[in-house]
């Protein structure tokens, strides 16, 4: 997956234009955004930042207070919009993104058509380990399909033919959802108690895999075949360290017998395990988020050296090009806010790095290119950092975002200017020297050199075919001029001593010539 750049976004809040969310707001107060704002000026914009692959979270439809004919509203569900990691019906989409219910698999497909028409893919989630915890009771798309849970035997705990955990003689207990009753209880989605906590997964019931093949493993198949089936080119699978790597390595050869292009991105975070997910497994690219990830966030927040990136490539060695770097998605906190660099100025030299320093994919988190802070106190997420996945809301940035998208007005100037530096970095990214080019760390040979502090600079060279630029990321709040020895063993020509200057919480390239 070379030169891929992966665009996350949330299509509930794209395209939304209430422009006074009301906090903890209903769907008729604050509105949704549409699959139809995935429209053909947006996936232009898409391409000036050299994006190749669209992530549509939330597009599988999940447990929320939203009603329609034949989908009455979830009883258990976070937030009001619900989580999208809460699914009701796998074989449905959410009927609030269509701007016809009735029609929202037409307006699908329609929307598949636009993204390959414009020369991308879409990507979807595929969340293997648990579904919502009313899956089957509200309405079904397809009947006909094998519905999850429908021949269990909910008199035992366990036993291999269950889709479910059951416990016998067990209410669910859940304190803070009232008239809601569950008998015998399920397996939470993280956790093994009829009464989980506030803040587990309780809106969700985990699946009972086992190492073994099981019917299970055959519907979980079933429902991957079925949207590779309609276009979509991957899938992005949700916490698969919660699911035996036994299913993933028999269940992924089998989609790829009739879809060999389908791509596959596991959501792994103990390092120690990612050469068994793609040497194994079979997983095309792996989240770096224990890695390169964590790296950078503890070079930006605690202080740490900017040493310890070398060590994190070193750890990877030849699977450096399988992850998939990043600086932001929906489970983090958004890099501007008040809870991590609280500017998105900071963010500019761990971009460099993580999007520039390997041929991995990166990815963005729509509105990260604009420095959105994820700073509102939407409801059922409060002010923490995040945008919110469970509520219905309308970001002003995203709002913002979108008029400039399609009238060229709107952002202000602090967020053109954070644009600008991800359009020229994400277009870098997505050419032959970055996505095909070979990598050379500098810092071995710099530790001393005038300028250079290899605790808050990270030096490299990239390099292909006659081609090679000398990136410098400067990690400290002050201007920095390094004099960088590059060494004969990366010129091919003699050893270079080269002058760079970075401005403070940035990166710098320059084209070299050493022939």
């Amino acid at each position: 997956m070379s030169g891929t750049v992966i665009y996350q976004m949330l299509p509930r809040l794209w395209g939304c234009g209430c422009k006074a969310p009301v906090p903890n707001g209903t769907y008729e107060e604050n509105g949704s955004g549409k699959l139809s704002a995935v429209d053909a000026p947006f996936l232009e914009y898409l391409k000036t930042l050299g994006v190749s692959h669209v992530w549509l979270t939330g597009i599988i439809r999940h447990a929320s207070a939203y009603s329609c004919p034949g989908c009455p509203p979830a009883r258990v569900h976070k937030g009001l919009a619900g989580s999208p990691y809460a699914i009701v019906d796998y074989y449905d989409i959410n009927p609030y993104l269509a701007d016809c219910e009735e029609s929202r698999m037409d307006e699908f497909k329609s929307l598949l058509n636009r993204v390959h028409s414009a020369g991308l893919k879409v990507i979807i989630d595929f969340v293997p380990n648990h579904v919502g915890r009313e899956y089957g009771r509200l309405g079904l798309a397809h009947p006909e399909f094998p519905v999850l849970g429908a021949d269990d035997d909910p008199g035992v705990h366990w036993r291999p033919e269950n889709d479910f955990y059951y416990y016998p003689f067990a209410p669910l207990v859940l304190p803070f959802i009232q008239g809601f009753k569950e008998f015998p209880a399920k397996a939470s989605g993280n956790s093994f108690s009829p009464f989980p906590s506030v803040t587990d997964w309780w809106e969700t019931v985990r699946l009972n895999y086992c190492d073994f093949h099981t019917p299970l493993w055959d519907k979980m198949l079933h429902i991957v075949r079925y949207w590779a089936g309609m276009g979509v080119d991957g899938f992005r699978c949700d916490m698969v360290e919660m699911v035996p790597a036994e299913f993933f390595a028999w269940m992924i050869p089998q989609v790829k017998k009739d879809f060999p292009e389908e791509e596959f991105i596991a959501e792994v975070y103990d390092k120690s395990l990612y050469p068994k997910y793609i040497n194994d497994v079979g997983f095309d690219i792996l989240y770096d988020k224990s890695g390169l990830y964590d790296t950078l966030k503890s070079i930006v927040m605690d202080g740490a050296s900017a040493r310890g990136i070398t060590s994190s490539w070193q750890s990877l060695g030849p699977l450096q090009g399988r992850m998939l770097n990043f600086l932001e998605n929906h489970d983090e906190v958004r890099l501007p806010s008040e809870f991590y660099a609280g500017d998105a100025r900071k963010g500019f030299a761990p971009l460099g790095v993580s999007a520039l320093w390997n041929t991995a994919p990166f990815m963005v988190y729509f509105g990260e290119e604009i420095g959105e802070k994820g700073m509102d106190c939407e409801g059922f997420s409060g002010r923490d950092g995040r945008t919110t996945i469970f509520d219905w809301w309308s970001p002003p940035s995203l709002r913002r975002l979108y008029d400039y998208i399609h009238t060229g007005k709107g952002l202000k100037n602090s967020e053109l200017s954070v644009l600008e530096k991800f359009r020229f970095t994400l277009s870098l990214a997505s050419s032959p020297l970055i996505a095909e080019g070979s990598s050379y760390d500098l810092c071995w040979c710099n530790v001393d050199s005038s300028g250079f502090n290899p605790d808050r600079h990270f030096a490299f060279l990239r390099s292909f075919r006659d081609e090679t630029v000398l990136i410098a990321a400067n990690f400290s709040s002050d201007t920095a001029v390094m004099t960088l020895n590059i060494p004969s063993q990366a010129t091919g020509n003699g050893e270079v001593s080269v002058e760079i200057e970075v401005p403070a919480w940035d990166f710098a390239c320059r084209r070299m010539d050493f022939h």
